[in-house]
C-alpha cells in the first residue's frame, strides 16, 4: 500500500515526509535539529517541557472558494499563528512552512531553559550526567548566560533517594519531563513510578515493594535527559569521556541485543580494564534501544576474582596448577588414546568459532560432539526458522504471533517487549500456556492447557486436523488463517528434551501446513536458555537423550562451557565412571572439580566471535578489556590440542576461524566478518553527536548482522518430522508433578557473580497453587525435603494462585536439579 507523502519547508529546506510524521521528526529525517526534554521518539507526545517550540505557517485558504490563496508570484501566501506551537505535537501538513532558528524561536528557547534552571542544582562538576547530559548541551547551546532568579530560592530536595536497589534518585536534579514515567506506562507495561505532589514540589516516586520493580528500569537512566537517575553500580564511578567503548552482544538469552562497553583503565585495578557499565547499542531489528536489566548489570562474572587463570591437572587426588604445554600434551596424549571414545560437550555460551573448532577436533578423532542442554527443536530451524528479512518491529494488522510453553517476559524479555508492542499495533497475538503470562493481556486469543498438553494443544490449530476443538481453539485457528504472516515462538515451560522436540515438530507442521514458511516475518523461533544455542544446532550439535550412558561409556570427556555435574546429580555419576575428564571454564564448577585437567577460558569480554540468534542472526562481538594473564580463547585452546596431535586448526584470529567455518557450512556460506560489521541507516536517528533526541545509548556503527536462509526460503525441499505423541502426566498416589519453568534472575554461575541482584534472584522454592497445597498436605511458607529422581533438596514452599492446580513449578538453575517433569515426593517436613 502506497504511502501518502507530505511535502513541507523547514528553514527553507524542502522536506517530504510520510503523512502523519511530527514536525520535529520531519526536521529530523533532513539533518536540522529541534531541541527536546520530554519528547522521545518512542514514546507518544506529550509536549510537556515546551523546548521545541517553533514558528509554523500553513498556506492560507480561501473560505469562499476552498482554494489557496496566492501571493504575486504565483506562490501559495502563508499565514503564521500568533504563538510559537511544539513541535514534538504538531504534525506535518502539506506547504507547511517551519522556522527553528529566527529571534522568536531563540527567546523562547532562553525562557524555557531559564524556567527549567530555576531550581536545578549547578553541580555539573560532580554529577554523573556530566559529558553526556543534554541540559548541560542545550544551555550551553541555546540557554541564557545568566538567570534572573535567586539562588537562595531554589528548592532544596533530597540527592540520593533509592527507588529500588538498582536505581537512584536526585531529586534536585528532576526536570519533571516523565520520560521515566512514560517508559515505565508505554513501552513496558510496569507503571511503578510516577508522579506525586504538584508545582514546584511535583517529584518521583516508586509505587511497588520492593521499589523500582521492572526487569527493564536502568532504561530509565539511559533516556533521563538529566543526572536525575542513575544506577546503583555506576553512580560516581566514571566520566564519559574517561572511557572507551566496545560493540558487543548480550550473553544470557537467545535474543541477541546489541551492547556497548563502556571501559577504564584504572590504578585500583593494577592498571587493568576495568567495566564501569553496559549500555544498549541500536538494532532496530534485535532490541530496538532497549536492554532488560540482566543484560545490563550481570557482567560481573567476567571480573571476578573466582575466575580460572591458569591450567590444572590432577595428580593424586589434587587439582594442581602446570603449564600450558603441559596442560596441552596431556590433553593431547589423552585423546589420541581415546580416539572414537572421545566425547565432546558443550555448552550454549560458547561462540560459534569456539563450536566449530571443537566439533573439527572430536571429528577428526573419530568422537562425537554433543551439546548439554535439555531443550531441542533447533535442528528444525534451519528447515523454517524465520525467514531473512524478519524483523517484528513490522509485524501489525494482518499478521499473527503465537506464544507456546513460554514465559517471554522471564525467558526472553525484549522479545516479549517487541512481541507486546506488535499486538498493541495490531497483530493478532496468541498465547498457549499452562499458567497465566504477562503476557496473556495483550493477546487477542489465550489457550489454556494442562501441563503435558502442549503437543496436542499445537496440533489442534492445524485447520485440517479439526475436530471438537474449544472456543479458544477456534479463535487460535481463525486468527492464524486470517494472517498473510506468522511466526511461531516455542519455549520449555513444563518441558524437559523429549518435550520440546516434539513441540517443535509439531509446530513445524504448523507452519508448513498453514503456509507461513519460507519468507519474511513467517517461521519458528525457540526460546533458548543460552545466546548461543542456535548456533550450536547449526554447526551440527544436538543434546542427547541418553547423555549419562555416553559419558559413563566415554574414555574421554571433553567439556566446554557446560556444568553437567552441577546441572544433575545423574550427569555427576556418569562422569565417575569417565576415563578421563578434561574441563574447559571460567571457573570451577562442580564438573570442574571432578576434572583431570582444567583448562581456564576466556570471557567474552576478552576476545571476539559470533553468536546465532533465535531468530537465526549471525551477529558479531568484539574485544571489550585485554585479556587477564593465564586464560584463552576456547577455539585457540581447542586448535592447540589439534596442533598436538598433527591436526590443522586456525588458532590465530576468531575472524579466521570464522573463514572456515563458513566455508564448511551450506549456511553461513559467503558470510564474513566485514558483511557482519555492515550497518545502515536506522530510525530512529539517535546517537552520540545528539543525547537530548533518544538517550545515551549508543548508535550503531559497528554491525547490524546477517539473518540466514533458513532451507524453505532457498527453496529446498523440507523434511517434515512425524510429531511424537506424548504420555499423559499424571502422579499417582502419594506424589505430584513438578515441572520446570524459567526465570530471569536465576543462580546461575554468570549470575551469581552480581551481588547487585542478589535480592531478585529466585531462591530454591517451589511455586504451589492451594489446592494443590492441600492435596498434598504442603503450608505456605514451609519447608521440607523435596525428593526428585531420588534426590532429595531442602525447599520452601510459596503459595501462587497464578501456579496451575495440577503441578507445583520449580525454577530452574537455583540449585534444585530438574531436567523436565517430574513426579515429587516430600518428606522430613522441617517447619
Amino acid at each position: 500500500m502506497a504511502v501518502k507523502m507530505v511535502n513541507l519547508t523547514i528553514d527553507n529546506h524542502p522536506v517530504s515526509v510520510p503523512a502523519g510524521t511530527l514536525v520535529v521528526d520531519a526536521a529530523k529525517k533532513v539533518g536540522i535539529e529541534i531541541p527536546v526534554f520530554c519528547y522521545h521518539p518512542k514514546m507518544d507526545p506529550v509536549g510537556m517541557c515546551r523546548l521545541c517550540l517553533v514558528e509554523i505557517g500553513r498556506p492560507m485558504v480561501d473560505r469562499a472558494t476552498n482554494q489557496p490563496v496566492l501571493e504575486a508570484d504565483g506562490s501559495p501566501k502563508i499565514s503564521f499563528g500568533p504563538k510559537l506551537e511544539t513541535a514534538c505535537t504538531t504534525p506535518v501538513s502539506e506547504g507547511m512552512v517551519v522556522l527553528t532558528e529566527n529571534d522568536k524561536v531563540s527567546e523562547a528557547r532562553k525562557d524555557i531553559l531559564e524556567f527549567i534552571l530555576t531550581s536545578h542544582p549547578l553541580d555539573c562538576p560532580v554529577c554523573d550526567k556530566g559529558g553526556e547530559c543534554p541540559l548541560q548541551n542545550l544551555t550551553m547551546r541555546f540557554g541564557p548566560g545568566e538567570s534572573r532568579f535567586l539562588f537562595d530560592e531554589k528548592m532544596r530536595l533530597a540527592k540520593q533517594v533509592p527507588l529500588g536497589e538498582l536505581i537512584l534518585l536526585d531529586r534536585e536534579r528532576c526536570i519533571q519531563c516523565a520520560r521515566c514515567v512514560r517508559f515505565q506506562k508505554e513501552i513496558v507495561d510496569d507503571p511503578v513510578i510516577g508522579f506525586s505532589q504538584r508545582g514546584r514540589a511535583l517529584e518521583i516516586v516508586t509505587f511497588s515493594d520492593p521499589g523500582f520493580d521492572s526487569i527493564f528500569s536502568g532504561n530509565t537512566t539511559d533516556i533521563c535527559p538529566v543526572g536525575a537517575l542513575t544506577t546503583s553500580d555506576f553512580r560516581f564511578g566514571a566520566r564519559p569521556w574517561e572511557m572507551n567503548a566496545a560493540a558487543s552482544l548480550c550473553t544470557h538469552c537467545p535474543v541477541g541485543c546489541n551492547l556497548t562497553i563502556n571501559v577504564r583503565r584504572e590504578a585500583r585495578a593494577g592498571g587493568r580494564d576495568v567495566i564501569k557499565r553496559i549500555m544498549p547499542r541500536q538494532n532496530e531489528s534485535v532490541n530496538e534501544i532497549w536492554i532488560c536489566d540482566k543484560g545490563r548489570f550481570a557482567y560481573h562474572f567476567t571480573e571476578s576474582e573466582q575466575r580460572l587463570t591458569e591450567p590444572m591437572m590432577r595428580k593424586g587426588s589434587e587439582l594442581v596448577a602446570v603449564s600450558w604445554d603441559e596442560a596441552l600434551q596431556a590433553a593431547a596424549s589423552r585423546l589420541k588414546k581415546a580416539g572414537e571414545k572421545t566425547i565432546t560437550l558443550a555448552g550454549g555460551r560458547l561462540s560459534n568459532e569456539d563450536l566449530f573448532n571443537l566439533c573439527q577436533l572430536t571429528s577428526g578423532l573419530g568422537g562425537q560432539y554433543w551439546m548439554h542442554g535439555t531443550m531441542g527443536g533447533g535442528d528444525l530451524l534451519a528447515q523454517v526458522g524465520v525467514g531473512q528479512g524478519t524483523n517484528l518491529g513490522e509485524f501489525g494488522p494482518g499478521s499473527a504471533i503465537l506464544v507456546v510453553a513460554s514465559d517471554l517476559h522471564e525467558e526472553a524479555p525484549v522479545w516479549w517487549l517487541r512481541v507486546k508492542q506488535a499486538a498493541e499495533r495490531g497483530a493478532t497475538l496468541i498465547v498457549a500456556s499452562a499458567r497465566p503470562t504477562r503476557l496473556d493481556r495483550f493477546a487477542k486469543c489465550v489457550i489454556r492447557y494442562a501441563y503435558g498438553e502442549e503437543v496436542e494443544t499445537v496440533t489442534s490449530l492445524v485447520p485440517e486436523y479439526k475436530t471438537d476443538v474449544s472456543e479458544a481453539i477456534c479463535a487460535g485457528i481463525q486468527g492464524i488463517l486470517g494472517a498473510e504472516n506468522l511466526v511461531v515462538f516455542f519455549g520449555s515451560d513444563g518441558l524437559g528434551l523429549e518435550g520440546t522436540t516434539a513441540l517443535a515438530a509439531a509446530c513445524m507442521e504448523l507452519l508448513v501446513k498453514t503456509n507461513h514458511f519460507g519468507r519474511a516475518n513467517n517461521g519458528l523461533i525457540a526460546v533458548w536458555p543460552n545466546a548461543n544455542t542456535q548456533g550450536a544446532f547449526e554447526l551440527g550439535y544436538r543434546p542427547a537423550a541418553d547423555l549419562a550412558s555416553r559419558l559413563a561409556e566415554a574414555q574421554v570427556a571433553y567439556i566446554a562451557a557446560a556444568d553437567p555435574a552441577g546441572d544433575d546429580p545423574a550427569l555427576a555419576e556418569a562422569l565417575r565412571k569417565t576415563g578421563f575428564i578434561i574441563v574447559q571454564e571460567l571457573f570451577m564448577t562442580p564438573t570442574a572439580r571432578m576434572a583431570d585437567l582444567v583448562l581456564p577460558a576466556q570471557a567474552f569480554t576478552e576476545r571476539e566471535g559470533t553468536f546465532v540468534s533465535g531468530e537465526r542472526r549471525v551477529q558479531r562481538y568484539y574485544p571489550a578489556v585485554r585479556p587477564i594473564s593465564g586464560p584463552r580463547p576456547d577455539f585457540q585452546i581447542a586448535a592447540q590440542i589439534a596442533a598436538q596431535l598433527g591436526f590443522s586448526l586456525e588458532e590465530r584470529l576468531a575472524s579466521l576461524v570464522f573463514q572456515r567455518l563458513s566455508e564448511a557450512m551450506p549456511d553461513f556460506a559467503g558470510l564474513t566478518y566485514q558483511q557482519l560489521a555492515m550497518v545502515e541507516e536506522q530510525w530512529p536517528l539517535i546517537g552520540r553527536h545528539d543525547l537530548y533526541f533518544g538517550g545515551t545509548g549508543y548508535d550503531n556503527h559497528q554491525g547490524l548482522g546477517v539473518q540466514l536462509k533458513p532451507a524453505a526460503q532457498r527453496l529446498e525441499p523440507l523434511n517434515l518430522p512425524d510429531v511424537p505423541e506424548l504420555p499423559p502426566l499424571q502422579a499417582p498416589e502419594g506424589a505430584f508433578l513438578v515441572v520446570p519453568i524459567t526465570c530471569l534472575y536465576d543462580r546461575g554461575q554468570t549470575l551469581l557473580p552480581t551481588s547487585l541482584l542478589h535480592e531478585r534472584m529466585e531462591k530454591p522454592a517451589i511455586y504451589v497453587h492451594p489446592k494443590l497445597a492441600t492435596r498434598v498436605g504442603l503450608e505456605d511458607k514451609q519447608s521440607f525435603q523435596l525428593v526428585l529422581n531420588g534426590i532429595s533438596t531442602l525447599v520452601q514452599v510459596i503459595f501462587d494462585e497464578n501456579a496451575p492446580e495440577g503441578a507445583a513449578l520449580l525454577p530452574r538453575s537455583v540449585g534444585v536439579p530438574i531436567q523436565g517433569p517430574a513426579l515429587a515426593q516430600k518428606e522430613i517436613v522441617s517447619g
